[in-house]
């Protein structure tokens, strides 16, 4: 087996035991302690992967243990409340632009009217003169 095939087989079968040993729910001292010793399996599992491979492998897996966006359905359900109300939040912004907007629209439409009715008196006026 190539290096790269056993680097890639080692990196799959490291997230799969992420997965199935909980570790994504512990805190970060404990990944860090469950991490070390996963690794130290590894390197007796794998003899031919070089220590540099192994370190590579524990930093991928402590990465992959504290990525950006959480992992899992119940934290995506989270993240989709925030956006949610993120949402909610942008709606009502754009509703109170929206009634801004027509309050000025009648605004304008009433100065309109007005200067409508005072052109048809001064109108009115001339003609009456």
């Amino acid at each position: 087996m190539s290096s790269t095939e056993l680097m890639t087989q080692a990196r799959n079968e490291l997230f799969s035991h992420i997965n199935r040993c909980g570790v994504l729910d512990a805190n970060p001292e404990d990944q860090e302690e469950w991490m070390a010793e996963t690794i130290q399996y590894f390197a007796e599992r794998f003899p031919d992967l070089g220590q540099p491979v192994l370190d590579e492998l524990q930093e991928i897996g402590i990465r992959y243990c504290r990525p950006a966006i959480p992992h899992g359905s119940a934290k995506s359900a989270r993240l989709d409340d925030i956006e949610k109300t993120e949402g909610d939040a942008i709606t009502e912004v754009d509703a109170i632009a929206e009634v801004d907007a027509a309050a000025e629209v009648d605004a304008i439409a009433a100065v309109d009217a007005i200067a409508a009715v005072d052109a048809i008196e001064e109108v009115g006026a001339i003609t009456a003169a």
